[in-house]
């Protein structure tokens, strides 16, 4: 099997694997939804009944092959007699939805919200682990290049025009990189020195100020080589939060994941990266190649 078959197919198993959270989350919501009608007396004809839906509907809701609207969970708790439980199962819905957003849907109100969502997280968060693959995290992004970086975005596939709010947002976040008592990690593919949507200009800038920042006391910046043999080919790009939670960028959309075996899987995953990287003024070298190669 070709090299790019292997990782095409590490990055196939990483996301079935990822996917379980979200289907666990479904299950859970369906199981507690199916418990309602059996202690109600009742079964899925009569449920279907009584709200006025085809039974194939409650079938689909009670397998966890369709997620139900706020809507439906409103009606079925009111068949069931359990209105007292409407609220909980709403919140454990969201709390599912949550799980995965497509892109479109994190961002249907414009870059700057989807920017402001994640401060909470942030200001949180003790540990950071980031592994980027395509361009460099956002914490470590300059003005010029976080705008040329959200302005392809918005172009791409958000309808609201407000790139200048959404890099004030992140400008504003990027202030747990230097309050706090936060330690931060970073690895990026030594292709990402060289990734850009911006000019030279632009991005030598970004190179100087990745350096400057490579050098503070409380960062960790690795840089994972090109010329090696590698024991793994790259992944999609993710961030770690303490133990607590990963966050992964697929190509349609946002997973969010909190079960601590999958968790622990990329926190592995990041270990094999981590071993992988040079460090220090064998990272800083590559850095300075990358500038060099912009003349």
């Amino acid at each position: 099997m070709g090299k790019g078959n292997t990782s095409r197919g590490v990055q196939a198993g990483l996301v079935q694997s990822a996917s379980s959270s979200l289907q666990e989350a479904r299950q859970a919501l369906a199981n507690r939804l199916r418990e309602l009608v059996k202690d109600a007396g009742l079964d899925g004809k009569d449920l279907a009944a009584l709200c006025g839906w085809h039974p194939s509907k409650v079938s689909r809701i009670s397998t966890a092959k369709t997620q139900p609207s706020e809507n439906d969970i409103r009606m079925w708790c009111r068949a069931c007699g359990a209105e007292d439980q409407t609220g909980d199962l709403i919140a454990s819905l969201r709390t599912t939805e949550g799980t995965w957003l497509t892109w479109r849907r994190l961002e249907r109100a414009g870059l700057k919200r989807s920017q402001e969502e994640r401060l909470p997280l942030y200001q949180r968060t003790r540990h950071f682990r980031s592994y980027s693959v395509w361009a460099l995290p956002g914490l470590l992004q300059t003005h010029q290049y976080t705008e040329d970086v959200l302005r392809t975005i918005q172009e791409q596939r958000v309808s609201v025009g407000d790139v200048a709010d959404a890099v004030a947002a992140r400008m504003e976040r990027q202030r747990v990189l230097r309050e706090g008592q936060r330690v931060f990690a970073f690895l990026v593919e030594e292709p990402v020195l060289r990734n850009t949507l911006s000019t030279a200009e632009a991005q030598e800038e970004q190179l100087e100020h990745l350096l400057s920042v490579s050098v503070l006391p409380h960062v960790s910046l690795g840089v994972v080589p090109v010329a090696q043999q590698r024991r793994q080919l790259p992944v999609e790009n993710f961030w770690i939060y303490d133990n607590a939670q990963v966050n992964v960028e697929l190509v349609s959309g946002y997973l969010t994941l909190t079960q601590p075996s999958e968790v622990k899987a990329y926190v592995d995953m990041y270990r094999t990266f981590a071993g992988m990287a040079v460090y220090g003024a064998r990272a800083r070298a590559l850095i300075h190649k990358a500038r060099a190669s912009l003349a």
